[in-house]
């Protein structure tokens, strides 16, 4: 059983950055790939960003690659996604995820999930 929570969420302007966290209990957090997902009104959830267990391996979709990074420390249970050059775009709820299946970009694979944090990005 694995409990996430994210934070870090907020109001931020274009071109700015937000740093959002993932606090995740359990003492099996180093055998779960993580992802974090956003979900805007209206629209499906998306793949955001993806780490493996070891955080050897991060994963990207087009629309984030090259702004955002997604990191992990086991030590500390914790997930981070750094994201900069941020645009109007990108505002959603953002979502932490844990799968024990492997690295992937699809939501139907993570077994846990956190409750969101809102990232609002003003033109």
């Amino acid at each position: 059983q694995v409990q996430l929570v994210e934070s870090g969420g907020g109001l931020v302007q274009a071109g700015g950055s937000l740093r959002l966290s993932c606090a995740a209990s359990g003492r099996t957090f180093r055998n779960y790939a993580m992802g974090w997902f956003r979900q805007a009104p209206g629209k499906e959830r998306e793949f955001v960003a993806a780490i493996s267990w070891s955080g050897g391996n991060t994963f990207y979709p087009d629309s984030v690659e090259g702004r955002f990074t997604i990191s992990r420390d086991n030590a500390k249970n914790m997930v981070y996604l750094q994201m900069n050059s941020l645009k109007p775009e990108d505002t959603a709820v953002y979502y932490c995820a844990a799968a024990a299946s492997g690295t992937t970009r699809e939501a139907r694979f993570y077994d846990y999930w956190g409750q969101g944090t809102q990232v609002t990005v003003s033109s």
